[in-house]
């Protein structure tokens, strides 16, 4: 009996995941939720909780990736469920909450600029996921291919931003709307480099004045929230130009440099000759 015991096969048991192998996949989920709450409270026209929310999603999705590479837990299915949450946050959402908030007044021609939106997030995500498998130079992942997602939900909100502190009446203009929410959709699916600064590396003398601002927008944030993030979108903006220009002078280097190889490969014509 206990022959036979010892020489059955054993059954092969169900492997569960372990917790930490979720928590990315939790958090993507809650910033999912998050964005899809900013468009219940523009249903309730609560607008300053509607973006307040769309901006928590953003924040979520800036933790899923670093906590699935700190954990180890990347997977194809937490990549493809990102994709699905940044195109809901960040492509249908802020779209809905500006028709909502303003373009309503234009009806359908404010629906087509919803559409548009909404199709240039999910174009510039789908190219995302495609390119990541492709060969680029090294300073190339130091850049994205156009305005990623997040940072242009919050270029598309901005109108709204000002309109709470400062009151310009942006709401009554919705041509002035749409044009600037058509023009952020076409900045993401462009092919301008922009500035990846989650890969950005800080020298060691800038350390302790990176982290002296990073508590003084802290504080900037608790004090006057909607004029500190529309000075930080509008910044980060600004950096555009800036981020096109440092990367053709790299790949311009790379290039010469690429160039400089290849001559030195080539065998030469000239030059002295053996005798």
């Amino acid at each position: 009996m206990k022959q036979w015991r010892r020489n059955r096969p054993r059954r092969n048991r169900l492997k569960g995941l372990s917790f930490n192998m979720l928590v990315p996949n939790l958090i993507t989920v809650m910033a999912l939720c998050s964005g899809l709450s900013g468009l219940r409270f523009a249903l309730a026209e609560k607008w300053e909780f509607a973006v307040g929310f769309v901006l928590l999603a953003a924040i979520f999705d800036a933790l899923d990736g670093r906590m699935a590479r700190l954990l180890r837990a990347q997977s194809k299915f937490g990549a493809e469920l990102d994709s699905l949450s940044d195109f809901v946050c960040f492509g249908v959402v802020p779209a809905c909450i500006l028709f909502l908030w303003s373009m309503q007044n234009i009806q359908n021609f404010g629906w087509m600029v919803v559409l548009s939106f909404a199709t240039c997030a999910a174009l510039r995500l789908a190219r995302f996921n495609v390119k990541l498998e492709d060969d680029k130079p090294a300073f190339a992942y130091n850049y994205f291919t156009g305005v990623p997602a997040p940072a242009g939900a919050g270029a598309a909100l901005l109108p709204m931003i000002l309109d709470f502190q400062l009151e310009p009446g942006l709401q009554d203009v919705p041509i002035l709307i749409a044009i600037w929410t058509v023009g952020i959709g076409l900045l993401m699916v462009s092919q301008v480099p922009t500035y990846s600064f989650k890969k950005m590396r800080i020298p060691q003398r800038l350390v302790l004045p990176v982290l002296i601002g990073c508590g003084l927008l802290v504080a900037a944030l608790v004090s006057a929230p909607w004029i500190t993030l529309a000075v930080v979108i509008m910044v980060y903006l600004a950096t555009i130009p800036l981020s096109f220009f440092s990367y053709r002078r790299l790949l311009a280097a790379a290039e010469t440099l690429a160039q400089g190889r290849e001559g030195e490969d080539t065998p030469g014509t000239g030059g002295s000759s053996e005798t």
